[in-house]
Order: C-alpha cells, then sequence, then structure tokens
C-alpha cells in the first residue's frame, strides 16, 4: 500500500478540512503531517459546524484512527481545548481511541507565543502576518535543537527541561523590552501537558509504515498551502514548515516511494492571508464581492482574507512541485452570480511576458494577464450529480484541465459534506 496525500494549492484556505471529512471513509489512518494550530480546517455537516487547529480532520469518523504526526507543532492548551469542544459536542476520540500524537512532534511552549509577537512587532512595516501562535520559533528551536517534544513530557527530568528552555527565551525576549506576565498562561500549559499524557504517544514513522505492511489505507493531511512553502512559497512571506509532498515524507517517517495519489485542492479563484505578493489580487468591489460571498474570513484568526481571481501560472508551479494527480476545485458556488471571471495565464515581469511564478515578485511585482470566461450566472448549492453542473461550468473545469493538464476529479459546491460531486 502507499499513502496518499492531500494538500492545498494555493496560500491556504482551500477548503482541506472538508475534503478530508469526505474522504476519511476509505481510509484507515488520516494522519497530519505538518504545521500547527495555525491551521483552521472547518467542517460542515448535519447542520453542525466544526473548526479543527491541531486534530485531523477524520475525528469525526468511527472507523478511523487519526495521527498527529512528527512533523507537526502542538501547543497543548491548544489541542486540550479543541477536545474538551468535541467531547461537549458529543465526540470523544480520546476515549474511543481515536487519537494518537508522535512522540516526536514538538511543543508550543507559552514564551515561544511571547517570542512570536515580540518578532512580528519589531518588523513595522514589513510584518510577515503571523498568526501568533508560536509556530516560527517552535521550529526555530526544532532547527536549532533546543525544542521539547511530546515524548520528553514522560521523562523525570521535564520540568527541568522546560526551565531551561523558558529561559534562554527570556533572555532573547529581554532585548524587546518589558515581558508581559504569563503566569496563568503557564499554568495551564502545564496542566495541559498532564492531559497529554492521557493521549497515546506513538512512533509515528513505525505506526504509518506498519499500517502500509498490513495493506491499510493512509491519508497524509496538509495544512496552510503550497505557496506557503518554506523553501517553495513566497519568501519570506510564508509558514515556517514544507507544506508540500515532500514535507508528508519527513513529518511522518514515510519514505517517497511509498506516496500513492496526491489530490491538490484549490479554489475557482484565489485568497491570501496576511503580507506577501499576491499577482490576481482585487483592491476593488470584485474583490470585496468574492470576500463577502466566500465568507472570506480565516477560522482561526477571523481576519479578512484577500481575494482576487485564479493564478494558472501559480496553480502550476505548485502541481509540478507536489506530483499532484489529482484535483480537487472548492467553492465554485462563491461564482454563482458573475457574468464573467477571469484567470490568470500569464505574468508581466521585469518587460518580459513569462508563464511561470518568478523567483523574484516581491521588490518587483508580476503584473497578471487575463483570459475573460463566460460565467455560469446559476446557483450551483444545489447541485449533487455531474449531468446537473452548467455548461458554462463545465467549460470553465475543460479549460483549467488543459491549461493545468491534470483533471479535476471532484467538485465542490457548498460547505456540507454533501455538496461534493465526483466528476
Amino acid at each position: 500500500m502507499q499513502v496518499d496525500v492531500l494538500l492545498g494549492l494555493q496560500w491556504g484556505d482551500e477548503g482541506k478540512g472538508k475534503i478530508v471529512d469526505v474522504f476519511c471513509p476509505k481510509y484507515d489512518l488520516i494522519a497530519r503531517f505538518q504545521g500547527g494550530p495555525n491551521a483552521g480546517h472547518t467542517l460542515e455537516f448535519d447542520n453542525k459546524k466544526f473548526v479543527l487547529n491541531t486534530i485531523p480532520s477524520g475525528i469525526f469518523n468511527e472507523d478511523t484512527l487519526n495521527l498527529i504526526g512528527n512533523g507537526v507543532v502542538i501547543d497543548p492548551i491548544i489541542l486540550k481545548r479543541e477536545l474538551d469542544n468535541l467531547k461537549q459536542a458529543g465526540f470523544d476520540p480520546v476515549a474511543k481511541g481515536k487519537l494518537v500524537i508522535a512522540r516526536k512532534a514538538h511543543l508550543i511552549l507559552p514564551t515561544h507565543q511571547l517570542l512570536d509577537a515580540a518578532s512580528e512587532s519589531n518588523m513595522g512595516t514589513g510584518k510577515i502576518g503571523s498568526t501568533l501562535k508560536g509556530i516560527g520559533p517552535t521550529y526555530m528551536d526544532k532547527t536549532g535543537r533546543n525544542g521539547l517534544r511530546v515524548g520528553d513530557t514522560t521523562l523525570p527530568d521535564f520540568l527541568d527541561r522546560y526551565e531551561k528552555l523558558k529561559q534562554k527565551h527570556l533572555s532573547i525576549l529581554a532585548h524587546y523590552g518589558d515581558l508581559p506576565d504569563f503566569s496563568d498562561r503557564e499554568k495551564a500549559f502545564l496542566e495541559a501537558v498532564e492531559f497529554l499524557k492521557s493521549i497515546p504517544h506513538v512512533d509515528s514513522e513505525h505506526l504509518v509504515n506498519q499500517y502500509l505492511k498490513d495493506g491499510k489505507r493512509v491519508l497524509a493531511e496538509g495544512a496552510q498551502g503550497t505557496l506557503l512553502d518554506v523553501d517553495f512559497g513566497s519568501y519570506p512571506f510564508v509558514t515556517s514548515s514544507n507544506t508540500t509532498t515532500a514535507g508528508a515524507c519527513t513529518g511522518l517517517g514515510i519514505a517517497p516511494n511509498r506516496i500513492g495519489q496526491v489530490y491538490g485542492i484549490f479554489k475557482a479563484y484565489a485568497t491570501r492571508v496576511g503580507g506577501g505578493p499576491f499577482p490576481t489580487e482585487l483592491h476593488d468591489e470584485t474583490g470585496e464581492e468574492l470576500r463577502k460571498l466566500g465568507h472570506e474570513f480565516g477560522a482561526t484568526t477571523g481576519r479578512a482574507r484577500r481575494t482576487g481571481w485564479i493564478d494558472i501560472p501559480a496553480l502550476k508551479y505548485a502541481i509540478m512541485i507536489n506530483g499532484v494527480t489529482e484535483l480537487i476545485m472548492m467553492k465554485a458556488d462563491v461564482l454563482d452570480t458573475f457574468d464573467k471571471i477571469y484567470a490568470c495565464t500569464h505574468y508581466k515581469h521585469n518587460g518580459e511576458v513569462i508563464d511561470y511564478m518568478p523567483y523574484e515578485i516581491i521588490t518587483n511585482a508580476a503584473e497578471p494577464i487575463y483570459e475573460e470566461i463566460e460565467g455560469w450566472n446559476q446557483d450551483l448549492t444545489g447541485i449533487r450529480k455531474p449531468e446537473d453542473i452548467p455548461a458554462a461550468l463545465n467549460n470553465y473545469i475543460a479549460y483549467l484541465e488543459k491549461a493545468l493538464e491534470v483533471p479535476i476529479k471532484y467538485l465542490s459546491v457548498g460547505p456540507d459534506r454533501v455538496q461534493t460531486i465526483v466528476l
């Protein structure tokens, strides 16, 4: 067996949580492989809405095990709050044995969040747009070989290790000015660490590979989007992890030759949160209309998302980097009322017309070149069968398939899991 991967092809917020929820009955294990509680995976079903930050999106399926992999960074306070909220709603994955955590996953400390806030504040107008969850500083400690991991919580000297890392952070924070009181958060952190011990800790590399050896099906769930990848995104306006297929290998402990299908998710238009280049961004009434119709506000932060038309060069780049085998188009229904829609096919950059994402588009902006496409001007939200899809939308799908050279196999026409059409 092989591991299938599901990830975003834009700047995040593509709708990964919904599709994992739709797919999970076909899988025995759903595994988050990177990122942290900056993710906001929204799931809607039975007139209920849930937003997951750390927990994999297969958590509502009775027959699926969910793994928080070693590539994820975990805030114990947020994870406990997520699980408490699920329990209040009638779901208790811990009691049912449906959630496990990799021992090698790193912990977000209260002082990581203080470092995040201090660093972002110090950037002034050059802010990255961090969610201020402490994720960047935690990954810095990971690569700097100072971090604390989930497995450390069961060691007799955990508190000594915690105190050592905290003091290191405090010495750095002293350079930023007065230190805010974080005693309440520290108390909550240590209480949540005790709760963390009630969730089974596993060696994720052994667990995943044993599942494959036993012929079981595994889906790796990505967070954020390809264009936020720390290596291949619009650096430095990126997240702190590898959001691509390669990140699934290091974030779970699987070999590259064990990767199977790669499902790439994208919106029928484009959005971005925070700073950084966004070639097709709309600063007009159309952009505001997309924001309103698409409810484009961050599931985790509540921040308004920047909106724009679909960017084909950026999508082609993301498809290449990830080895995407099948595409999933989300939020087609948001474009229901548009007579005309537009697709960016090329950029004007440094006096040239190019069809690829260039290295430098921060100081030298890429100007989009658009093609006009006929809109369908029809309500899609009640459609459940491919034969009921309007001709203009079929034409848009065919147009994108030709441009991207990968088939679009799934179409989402609303937030509920039933509003997903297999093409």
